[in-house]
């Protein structure tokens, strides 16, 4: 883990938007995984997110930023309750130079116990190889009837917890005394709030100040940054409050 915090704590570039959501995300710029790389270069992010095609063929190990592979994904395209199966093995990620691997799981999902299955197996294999797992844990499904409520939030914490996990990512539904319960029910496993679709500057640092207030490791954010015409300055301004 001390690979991927500083002072206990983490900024993540999150590029794995391309295949869950499909071109939507990106503009002439943003849609070259080489610009991605430099940003997260120049930037000096904790980590770089990519799905292990763009890992193979886009990130450079000289640049020092940790690589972060997504083990697993699914397209936006499917109907039903969402299963995402593993795409790439934990040995491949190391391969590639991965300092850490990520899983989605959606918890809620009839086919959760499936993914639950896969997950094990991935956080026995990479801790075996002293490589930290990130879970991705987003509540859906028809069981799910509000996504951002307290009790479901915490449960899912606390799964991610249960299941071995190193870290989680999870959505902040704004509101600070459930967060402080979710940070409290993942108990060692540190929490991470994904940044989202595209925010403004003033909604965004003051998000990121108040999660950071109560325990949150850092962040996973992608849009947030890359979709900005002037990138390095909102990360100067993450680093502010983050690691400051």
């Amino acid at each position: 883990m001390k690979r991927l915090l500083k002072n206990g704590k983490c900024i993540f570039l999150a590029y794995d938007q391309g295949l869950e959501h499909g071109p939507t995300d990106f503009n002439d710029e943003n849609v070259d995984p080489a610009y991605i790389m430099e940003l997260a270069e120049k930037g000096k992010f904790s980590g770089i997110i990519f799905q292990k095609g763009i890992a193979e063929k886009y990130y450079k190990k000289e640049s020092g930023i940790p690589l972060i592979v997504k083990l697993n994904g699914k397209t936006r395209l499917e109907e039903g309750d969402p299963i995402s199966y593993q795409l790439c093995s934990v040995d491949e990620a190391i391969k590639l130079g991965a300092k850490a691997v990520g899983y989605t799981i959606y918890v809620g999902s009839k086919h959760e116990g499936e993914m639950f299955k896969e997950f094990a197996n991935i956080v026995r294999e990479a801790h075996e190889q002293d490589t930290p797992v990130i879970v991705w844990m987003y509540p859906r499904g028809e069981n799910i009837k509000d996504e951002f409520s307290k009790e479901i939030l915490a449960y899912s914490a606390r799964i991610a917890l249960e299941l071995g996990a190193d870290m989680v990512k999870m959505k902040y539904n704004h509101n600070l005394e459930d967060l402080k319960w979710i940070v409290k029910s993942a108990g060692k496993t540190h929490v991470l709030i994904a940044g989202g679709s595209k925010a403004s500057d003033e909604e965004l640092l003051k998000e990121v100040k108040e999660v950071m207030s109560v325990g949150v490791t850092g962040l996973a954010i992608g849009r947030n940054i890359w979709q900005r015409e002037n990138p390095y300055e909102m990360i100067c301004k993450l680093k502010e409050v983050v690691f400051k």
